[in-house]
């Protein structure tokens, strides 16, 4: 399994917002989670990504447990984890391959192998002719999708996006949901969180995925297969 949680619960300022989640999802298998606005989406992807620790319960990511990871370890399976980020934040003075380089440099990752791979990927979601444009010059489209290439960048396991769809147009969400798709084909877990289900029924044709509902703190399997 990529991610298994048991009986993990977490809370702010005393109270709890997500309580007794257990949860398995195993190597290329595509999941979407879907809660009201406020339900802990964002939060239970954080306990996917080690940002959060269960206040209680366990939690195991790539097969480690959380508790018993070191600093170094954390730092090294989080490499293994893709995540899109409901606001992406790029460093506006950069140029947008710079930014996409960036998690490549921080593994230490060959120069020519990574300016090849980072050429591939610009190709892959379609942002060649804007490799030299400045975040705040992109579209809503591109930045999403500039965000998406920069948490794949590294060959993640696991793809976490957190309402990737939420601030562009239906044609832009559908684009998208294809790439993630085309990840998951190629082997990769797949995560998105989201309230759109226009989403997930476009998923319907195209890949075998599950639904996870947030409702009361609690995480229900919402039926089977889509």
């Amino acid at each position: 399994m990529v991610i298994e949680l048991s009986q993990a619960a977490y809370g702010y300022d005393g109270g709890e917002l997500l309580a007794e989640l257990d949860l398995h999802i195993p190597p290329g298998s595509f999941h979407f989670l879907t809660g009201p606005s406020g339900s802990g989406k964002t939060t239970f992807l954080k306990l996917c990504y080690m940002e959060l620790l269960p206040k209680r319960g366990s939690a195991r990511i790539l097969g480690r447990d959380v508790r018993e990871m070191t600093r170094d370890d954390v730092a090294f399976t989080r490499r293994r984890i893709g995540v899109v980020h409901q606001n992406c934040e790029f460093l506006d003075h950069l140029p947008l391959a710079e930014n996409l380089s960036l998690p490549l440099s921080v593994a230490g990752r060959d120069t020519a192998e990574a300016a090849a791979d980072l050429e591939e990927l610009l190709s892959w979601v379609g942002l060649e002719a804007r490799r030299n444009a400045l975040p705040p010059e992109l579209s809503g489209g591109e930045r999403q999708r500039a965000a998406l290439a920069r948490a794949v960048v590294t060959s993640p396991e696991v793809i976490l996006a957190d309402e990737p769809t939420g601030n562009i147009d239906w044609d832009m969400a559908q684009r998208l949901l294809r790439l993630l798709i085309e990840l998951n084909r190629m082997g990769k877990a797949v995560v998105i969180a989201t309230h759109d289900m226009n989403l997930i029924r476009a998923a319907k044709a195209h890949v075998p995925a599950r639904v996870l509902r947030l409702r009361g703190g609690r995480l229900q399997l919402a039926g089977a297969d889509l």
